[in-house]
């Protein structure tokens, strides 16, 4: 058997058992050294796959596809810093708890440390970014290696999505010639047609003793809090509210909870909390006896400064299935279960269990007082402003729609802006490590699932991943990106950087000046830039009956974007200050 007989079948063996265990895609940026894998991948009729030439891109769009699916996907690109640049997305990917499989070519070990071109240390190149890496040995065809082979992809496949789901990497090293022969017999035959390693998976739940204690702890406590941060699970809605229904207790819903749209009751849901808890008094005044805490920590800052306010409060965060996620630094307790059940199980069990009907109206009240503000009615012909611009996304976006979200002020306006509705949406960020950077790529890595994705970014992101917007035109993706323009870093104006007038601009602001129209010329993309309210509306109307990429750009001021912040959040503290509670 020659070698080039030994490397077909053993990178034959492995593309086919991540088939086996459920891998469906992967993103290929091309290169050399890993053609072996990039033109198995290929033949192979069971993985679709998809090139892009920018492994920053590729690892983002990756990142959003598993998002979107659930489901991990893999990503292959050739030796040296092509690897390295798929970092910033594995780092995000790690802390998002987003499975991917990455698998990256690399030099023999002879070719390693010797000066040979394109090698670099790719061993643990992402360090404890991975849950798990390996490097698989070289290329062989006897019936154990070909076992070893199958055992590591479906060992990867597992650990991708195992507890909390994450990255996991393969480095190969390959010995030219690369090709292989996908004309050898018997290629793709297996007897077994299951994993190389089946594994049976159970829920993590309480037992009785356990749910006895939790409710034990909060029997006579009226002033209690349900928060939900960013999670993923649709299911989470129906479980939590109808739990929430029979304490009485409010929900802060985060926007990328899951929970503020859909068909559940939302009789408890608070949407506006992050207008009125920036204010220290009216913070002071919903003093909580206990709060429970599902997901992530929530984007809203005015709820980490409630937090650490009421460091005293008794909290207990629910993890499914490990982490201490609580960067508030308080004493919290932690219940590893599968919230889902445990809503139920508390539903069932937690007859003792009644908060206050002052406290909940509290809540509703203050909430109403900041909804009626931010949605006042302007002037018809006055110029659109960024949280107007949001909230009137939302009212156009269709039913039943996926919507990707960028950081800085985009997240931070769709939290404040972004009210609950009846309407299905699902709502997506990359915000485990809160980069600016892939979000082009990860809204069209979500659109790859045949869906019209809505993009909102700001221009700096939507500049930083300019790339991003190529793939979409090889693969006639659909797309509605919301373009909020303020020439600049925009959340930097809401910062104290922003009183020093001889640094900010340069630091800070950052303007970049550039006409994004070319830009999306380019790309082959339909533009359209609005000032109005009704110009907006009929351009994201339009925009859901075009394919491909559909860019509204909306141009904003900063320094009148933060006034009008100002003004918004004054009128409520002020309302409710001047209210008897």
């Amino acid at each position: 058997m020659n070698h080039t007989e030994r490397l077909t079948r053993y990178v034959a063996n492995f593309v086919d058992e991540l088939a086996k265990n459920g891998l469906s895609d992967v993103v290929i940026s091309p290169g050399s050294r890993s053609t072996p894998l990039a033109m198995t991948l290929t033949e192979h009729e069971g993985i679709n796959t998809w090139i892009h030439i920018d492994e920053r891109s590729a690892a983002f769009f990756a990142l959003g596809m598993a998002k979107q699916t659930k489901h991990p996907v893999a990503m292959v690109c050739t030796s040296g810093t092509a690897a390295a640049n798929y970092f910033p997305a594995i780092v995000e990917a790690y802390y998002s708890r987003v499975p991917l499989v990455i698998l990256t070519a690399d030099r023999p070990h002879e070719l390693r440390d010797v000066g040979a071109p394109q090698a670099i240390e790719q061993i643990k190149l992402y360090g404890d970014y991975v849950k798990w890496f390996h490097e698989m040995a070289l290329p062989e065809a006897s019936s154990k290696m070909l076992n070893y082979a199958r055992s590591k992809a479906a060992r990867a496949l597992y650990l991708a999505q195992e507890g909390n789901a994450g990255p996991v990497h393969l480095n190969f090293p390959l010995r030219e010639p690369l090709v292989p022969d996908f004309s050898i017999k018997q290629l793709w035959e297996q007897e077994k047609e299951d994993s190389y390693h089946p594994a049976y998976v159970g829920e993590k739940i309480l037992d009785e003793p356990q749910l006895k204690q939790l409710l034990d702890d909060l029997k006579n406590k009226k002033r209690g809090l349900f928060v939900c941060g960013p999670q993923v699970s649709e299911s989470l809605a129906e479980a939590i509210t109808t739990l929430a229904l029979r304490w009485n207790i409010p929900i802060l819903a985060d926007p990328l909870s899951q929970i503020r749209s859909g068909k559940h009751d939302k009789n408890h849901i608070i949407d506006g909390y992050d207008s009125f808890l920036r204010h220290e008094a009216i913070r002071k005044q919903l003093e909580p006896d206990f709060i429970i805490r599902f997901g992530a920590m929530p984007v809203s800052k005015a709820y980490l400064f409630y937090v650490k306010d009421h460091h005293q409060t008794k909290q207990f965060i629910v993890e499914e299935n490990e982490g201490f996620r609580e960067p508030a630094g308080n004493q919290s307790t932690f219940i590893f279960a599968n919230p889902i059940l445990l809503c139920k199980d508390l539903t069932v069990a937690s007859e003792e269990i009644n908060c206050d009907p002052h406290w909940i109206g509290q809540w509703r009240e203050m909430n109403t007082i900041a909804q009626k503000e931010l949605f006042r009615l302007k002037e018809k012909n006055e110029k659109l402003t960024e949280g107007e611009a949001i909230r009137l996304l939302f009212e156009v976006v269709p039913e039943e729609s996926t919507l990707y979200v960028g950081n800085s002020m985009a997240i931070r306006d769709v939290d404040t802006f972004f009210m609950t509705t009846s309407k299905t949406l699902r709502l997506l960020a990359n915000r485990g490590a809160n980069g600016i950077d892939g979000m082009v790529s990860s809204s069209l890595g979500a659109a790859a699932s045949g869906e019209h994705i809505t993009l909102v970014i700001g221009d700096l992101s939507f500049f930083h991943d300019l790339n991003g917007l190529l793939v979409a035109k090889h693969y006639q993706l659909n797309i509605t990106i919301l373009l909020i323009n303020n020439n600049g870093g925009g959340i930097f104006s809401f910062l104290p950087q922003a009183g020093d007038d001889k640094h900010f601009e340069a630091l800070f602001g950052t303007p970049i000046d550039i006409d994004f129209k070319h830009a999306v010329t380019m790309y082959g993309g339909n533009y359209s830039c609005v000032l109005k309210e009704e110009e907006l509306r009929i351009a994201l109307h339009k925009s859901y009956k075009h394919k491909g990429i559909n860019i509204i750009e909306v141009k904003t001021d900063r320094t009148e974007n933060l006034k009008w912040h100002q003004s918004k959040w004054r009128a409520i503290e002020n309302e409710i200050l001047n209210r008897e509670w």
